[in-house]
């Protein structure tokens, strides 16, 4: 018996080639850099929406790891930039331009919670920076996943979120047209009724 051949996949947004999201994805300038630190766990999955992130922001990066290499923890000390947490701990402050004054970068981490809770407990460094958070999030649009936290969006809807509320004139919906493109051809491959019972 003939083993099941794996589809080909685009080596770019990493989805079959049949079903690939690059010509949605216009990439756009921002003063602000992000780094994206994705648990390895979440790397496999197929909805991620952190490759979609940096792939539409000519000024992000992707580190998927548990523990931060040594190269990395040198740019997040950079004294040269202001580096924020974009996390909701306790202490965070409202994202706005006086809590994150330029030139600024902003770290993000990629997960479930509980993946993202365990980055900051294996990085210390992750726990020294200061942590901002969106004031009065919009309601998530990430149509297959139930979170567990109020308020709580994919990391691709976070960062367009923060860059909107940083940058004047950032085109929020350019950032999120792959995601949302995503979204509805996985619901339409598991077929509306699956998806009326298991996630309205």
């Amino acid at each position: 018996m003939q083993a099941n051949t794996p589809r080909p996949r685009c080596p770019d947004c990493n989805r079959p080639t049949s079903h690939c999201l690059c010509p949605l994805i216009s990439p756009q300038p921002s003063a602000t850099q992000l780094l994206v630190i994705q648990h390895p766990d979440e790397s496999r999955h197929a909805l991620n929406t952190a490759r979609l992130l940096t792939l539409g922001l000519d000024n992000a990066q992707l580190l998927v790891c548990e523990e931060l290499p040594p190269e990395w923890q040198a740019w997040l000390t950079d004294p040269h930039w202001q580096t924020r947490l974009l996390f909701p701990r306790p202490d965070a402050q409202p994202l706005d331009s006086r809590s994150c004054p330029a030139p600024l970068r902003l770290v993000l981490l990629d997960g479930t919670w509980r993946k993202a809770r365990k980055l900051l407990h294996v990085n210390p460094l992750l726990q020294q920076l200061p942590a901002v958070l969106l004031d009065n999030p919009p309601t998530s649009r990430y149509r297959l996943r139930k979170a567990s936290e109020a308020g709580a969006l994919s990391t691709i809807e976070a960062a367009a979120e923060a860059l909107a509320t940083l940058e004047p004139g950032f085109e929020r919906e350019r950032l999120l047209r792959p995601f949302e493109a995503l979204i509805n051809d996985q619901i339409s491959a598991m077929g509306d009724d699956v998806w009326q019972r298991n996630y309205r």
